[in-house]
């Protein structure tokens, strides 16, 4: 396969990956998309550092890799924080950063 293939399956999951955290409402659905966000990122990296013939694009994308997965860690833990408050992970559920106080 050409590297542009790989270009535009990137752009493409890029794209899939936009119109997921701009449509939808649901956080772990907007999460899924902000992953495949990232995929399409160390995809069209891996795919710049073989058309360069530079390896710096591939170490990038591997130390991508790492960060995907603490920031996967994370965002799980605060959608089980945000459902366990709510019993909901809509997005509009959320709008206010202060907890409402019962008075």
């Amino acid at each position: 396969m050409s590297p542009l293939h790989f270009l535009l399956l990137g752009t493409l999951l890029f794209g899939i990956g936009l119109v997921g955290v701009i449509a939808r409402r649901n956080l772990f659905v907007v999460y899924m998309s902000i992953e495949l966000m990232l995929s399409a990122v160390n995809l069209l990296l891996a795919t710049f550092s073989r058309i360069r013939g530079d390896e710096g694009g591939a170490v990038l994308s591997l130390l991508l890799i790492a960060v995907i997965a603490a920031e996967a860690a994370i965002f799980l833990a605060m959608i089980i924080a945000l459902f366990r408050a709510k019993r909901s992970i809509d997005a509009h559920d959320f709008t206010q950063l202060s907890q409402e106080h019962n008075a």
